[in-house]
């Protein structure tokens, strides 16, 4: 009966926590704390922390360690299972309907016109990221608020991947390296 309620708690969480990990922690800390009683507040909090830590998207990693919690590790994947669920059957469902309507004059032009906006999205995304790693939060954007070597580091990865062309990956690590080394042999704060 608790892989039950696990897989539904965490359907029900896939299903509406619609606007990415940190969208779905309320619905995660009432079905998890206050519906089920499965964790205290306090233990809700240390899953918080763990699901950052840990590769992937938050509400997957937290259903993970939820699930453990539980039932062990048929928990584990139960919840894991209930939380991706309502996204497999969602994605299922619109690509049989584009492909059965993609002809359709009125799905291009719907298409199209996402287009600009998807674009304006992953941007403004980019942006707030560009402007966070460069002038931090809450700071006034100017020379003396400016983190040169974040400046520096970025242009040096941004002309390494459109000159050579490497993996991303391995400019990544590149740039934490030389930023980690950097930063603190500059005793910079981070």
């Amino acid at each position: 009966m608790a892989y039950l309620a696990l897989f539904w708690s965490f359907f029900q969480i896939g299903l509406f926590s619609i606007g990415g990990g940190y969208a779905a922690m309320p619905l995660i800390q009432e079905q998890v704390v206050g519906r089920n009683g499965w964790l205290s507040l306090g233990e809700f909090a240390d899953v918080v922390t763990l699901s950052q830590m840990t590769p992937g998207p938050i509400a997957i990693n937290a259903a993970t360690f939820v699930g453990i919690r539980v039932g062990g590790v048929g928990g584990a994947i139960v919840a894991t299972l209930g939380c991706i669920a309502p996204s497999c059957i969602i994605v299922l469902i619109l690509a049989k309907l584009y492909y059965k309507y993609r002809s359709l004059s009125l799905i291009k032009g719907v298409l199209a016109g996402l287009r600009p906006a998807v674009v304006a999205l992953i941007a403004a995304a980019g942006m707030s990221i560009l402007t966070l790693s460069f002038w931090g939060t809450g700071a006034e954007i100017g020379p003396a608020s400016t983190d040169w070597v974040a400046i520096v580091l970025f242009a040096a990865g941004f002309f390494v991947l459109r000159k050579w062309k490497p993996n991303p990956i391995f400019v990544m690590l590149g740039a934490g390296a030389l930023g980690g080394a950097l930063y603190l042999i500059l005793d910079l704060p981070v």
